[in-house]
């Protein structure tokens, strides 16, 4: 799954999708991996997996990032991920 993450927010929340990409905000700074570190908590949470089930494949130093989900299928993803669902 591709995302674009927003370190530094207010809150952690999935805002949306744009362009076929998941645009989340997470509460860490983008400092010392402290951002990739919230945002596999924060999924994991919101899709009801283990940590260890999130993979950053690509990006880890980016704010565009491509997720792997081992257990779920993409509308599954998809389905638990939306803006609804993260407040």
């Amino acid at each position: 799954m591709r995302l674009r993450v927003y370190p530094g927010a207010s809150s952690n929340k999935v805002t949306g999708f744009a362009d076929r990409v998941l645009q989340v905000r997470i509460t860490a700074p983008p400092t010392k991996g402290k951002a990739n570190v919230e945002l596999i908590r924060f999924l994991s949470k919101m899709l009801g997996v283990s940590k260890g089930s999130l993979t950053i494949v690509k990006g880890f130093t980016s704010q565009n990032k491509v997720i792997a989900i081992a257990g779920l299928s993409q509308e599954e993803v998809i389905q638990q991920l939306s803006p609804e669902q993260s407040t």
